[in-house]
């Protein structure tokens, strides 16, 4: 195998796969890339046997032929050329990569191709395409509130279904940890109708975050009951799914809370930070005090420690005092992006409603703290 590319475009490929890889891995070969040179590009390869992702980056291909490589020390290596170098990838007998770069020569130790693990090929018969702003955003204002319990395993992931209602349908995301939910939809791709209920696993929603920053074009997907793939540009990412059902989370959206409070989303959410500066426990609970226009925030401590701040708000309802886990309300402010949000609530002991005055597709749930 022998091929020459520019160090921006290895780096940029390296940087869309290498990540896949985890750090400590007890199976060697998962370790490394797959570095393939075939019909005039490089194509690498990264699996960590749940998912792969795939990128093709152009390059001149002298001699054809495929080999692994470690996948942390090839990143740090590229990315420590300077800019504008060219670089030569070598192999003969598939033991060693032999990389150039201006005047620096590393060889790299290099395991069996044959040992490198491929995704079984299978047949995704749901197959449409969505706007990568489209998808960016379904993932970007959900994967905040998936869980990190492994014991709740079916929460681990984003929940993606359509959803067809009278005089509408929609492709719709959810998350939640059993303390928050995020639900945000965007209207049905065609060819989306028919697609089973997945829940993409939180691995796999924060390598796709990352290749949709930025990307403006179509993005293809196709999935069927046990995988999904998503190819953007020039990367394919595929990735098995959470094997489990995701809870009805329709029962724990509450759909008759009549308190209504309109705030301002940047002032509230300043107020929040700073009141709950004084908390040091892990919940970091913040009281809202409402009234009539207005909340009173305020945090207090084991040690008597105390900290209040007042936000004009609008609403003409009961007075009502009730808590929230303030990292929880603070993540939920930066995925609304309208420059009011609404609460909607019915008591002290139940779940709050949450929603975007300016984006009906996006709507939160916050489970109350005692406080």
């Amino acid at each position: 195998m022998r091929l020459t590319i520019e160090r921006a475009e290895l780096l940029r490929t390296l940087q869309h796969v290498q990540s896949v890889v985890e750090r400590r891995n007890t199976i060697p070969i998962l370790n490394n890339l797959l570095v393939a040179a075939e019909e005039g590009a490089l194509r690498l390869t990264a699996n960590d046997m749940d998912m792969a992702v795939v990128d093709v980056a152009e390059s001149a291909v002298g001699a054809e032929g495929r080999v692994t490589a470690p996948a942390a020390m090839l990143y740090d290596i590229v990315r420590k050329l300077p800019e504008g170098a060219q670089i030569e990838l070598k192999s003969e007998g598939g033991e060693k990569l032999e990389l150039r770069g201006g005047a620096a020569v590393f060889s790299l130790n290099c395991l069996p191709v044959e040992d490198f693990p491929e995704m079984d090929e299978e047949e995704l018969p749901t197959a449409f395409s969505i706007p990568g702003d489209r998808l960016r955003n379904l993932v970007e204002k959900t994967r905040f509130a998936v869980s990190t319990e492994e014991t709740r395993y079916y929460l681990n992931g984003i929940y993606m279904h359509a959803v067809e209602e009278p005089g509408r349908s929609a492709l719709r995301a959810v998350a939640t940890d059993g303390h928050r939910l995020a639900r945000v939809e965007t209207a049905l791709p065609a060819g989306a109708e028919s697609m089973p209920g997945v829940i993409v696993p939180r691995k796999a929603v924060n390598e796709l975050h990352k290749l949709l920053d930025g990307f403006e074009g179509e993005v293809a997907v196709a999935l069927s009951e046990t995988k999904i793939r998503f190819s953007v540009a020039d990367t394919v990412l595929t990735t098995k799914l959470v094997d489990g059902t995701f809870p009805d989370y329709e029962r724990v959206i509450p759909e008759n809370n009549e308190n209504v409070v309109t705030v301002h989303r940047r002032s509230f959410a300043d107020a929040v930070d700073r009141v709950s500066t004084i908390s040091s426990d892990t919940g970091r609970a913040v009281k809202l005090g409402i009234g009539a226009d207005k909340i009173v925030l305020s945090a207090q401590t084991t040690d008597r420690a105390s900290a209040s701040e007042e936000v004009p708000v609008e609403y003409a309802g009961q007075n009502i005092d009730i808590g929230f886990n303030s990292r929880y309300v603070l993540d939920m402010t930066q995925h609304i992006d309208g420059d009011t949000m609404r609460f909607a609530i019915s008591d002290a002991a139940s779940p709050a409603v949450v929603d975007d005055s300016d984006d009906p597709t996006v709507l939160h749930v916050l489970m109350p703290l005692r406080v």
